[in-house]
């Protein structure tokens, strides 16, 4: 993939992620003190590890100045079309859904909100129907982009499974990560604006990639060590939904894997060990997922965190270097 530079589209993405994350983190200064006059708190779980117990009751649902901000962000510049339809639906339709599970937590004062076939069956609904509008839609076909033999095959009838399969993964892979002070607004921020490059600077998706990536990092500066507000599942299963819009647009199901390394192993460490205790009665990881495993080795939360941050980037490296040089 190559793409031609323009100094003036250059500036207009980085004017989106600007705007986002100006109204992000104005949006979250704001929502910090609300959220405790109206004990808006997160409920710890109990089986966690005991450093996390402090957290209780630090604000939550701070993922709606995430959604806030990074729409306000796109719109500033851009102008609505068919693509971006499917991305905010995508992103709005798992913001709603993140929002509604946050409030029963909220409101119950417990750590689950809705049960996890809910959960699960609301977001295979809303997956199907955007993959669905998507499929139907003119001018689109059931091509994906293959990564290191450059060429994009026809998934045909497997398409819609398929893609509704990598929305969901997607979306739970980046709830799973949500789990220490900043890690999963960090990993998200340097995943999208990978994505904006590995997709083409100037599309559609590259604004919204930008927006979001602004929009986290408006939101980490409350939300890093020691944070003073966590997105809860307003916010990570709309990053996940609308990133994973993103790669549907632009056909790069295959890369998100590669850039979403963290989301990859976060969600594996998590299969692996209910699948090993399932079979086996014995657990590989200390914890699930895999960033409470390295805290009960002992490594501190801000070392967890660099260190996913780290492993994101060169993650990030690789995947544009496969959809540019590939």
């Amino acid at each position: 993939m190559t793409v031609a530079l323009n100094s003036a589209d250059i500036l207009r993405i980085i004017m989106t992620a600007a705007a986002a994350y100006v109204v992000t983190a104005l949006l979250t200064w704001t929502m910090i003190p609300i959220m405790k006059r109206i004990n808006a708190g997160q409920s710890i779980r109990e089986d966690g590890p005991e450093s996390h117990l402090s957290k209780s009751g630090t604000p939550t649902m701070g993922g709606v100045a995430i959604v806030i901000g990074a729409a306000a962000g796109f719109f500033t510049l851009k102008r609505l079309t068919a693509d971006i339809l499917v991305m905010l639906l995508t992103f709005a339709g798992y913001a709603a859904l993140g929002f509604f599970d946050d409030y029963v937590k909220v409101r119950m004062k417990r750590n689950l909100g809705l049960t996890a076939v809910q959960k699960f069956a609301l977001q295979v609904l809303i997956a199907a129907g955007i993959t669905i509008y998507q499929f139907q839609s003119p001018g689109n076909t059931t091509d994906i982009y293959v990564p290191f033999i450059n060429k994009n095959l026809d998934f045909g009838v497997f398409y819609i499974p398929f893609v509704i399969f990598v929305i969901v993964a997607m979306v739970n892979s980046v709830n799973l990560t949500d789990g220490l002070d900043g890690l999963a607004s960090g990993v998200t921020a340097m995943v999208a604006l990978c994505m904006a490059f590995a997709g083409g600077l100037f599309s559609d998706s590259a604004f919204f990639s930008a927006a979001i990536c602004g929009a986290c990092l408006g939101f980490l500066l409350f939300n890093r060590h020691p944070a003073k507000i966590f997105m809860g599942d307003t916010g990570s299963l709309a990053l996940g939904g609308g990133l994973a819009a993103v790669s549907v647009i632009l056909r790069l199901e295959l890369i998100l894997p590669i850039v979403g390394f963290v989301y990859v192993i976060e969600a594996l460490s998590v299969v692996i060990q209910v699948g090993s205790y399932k079979l086996r009665g014995k657990r590989v990881f200390r914890m699930a997922p895999l960033h409470h495993h390295f805290e009960l080795c002992g490594w501190s939360e801000r070392r967890v965190v660099l260190s996913f941050w780290g492993a994101t980037a060169l993650a990030a490296l690789c995947a544009v270097a496969v959809s540019y040089i590939f």
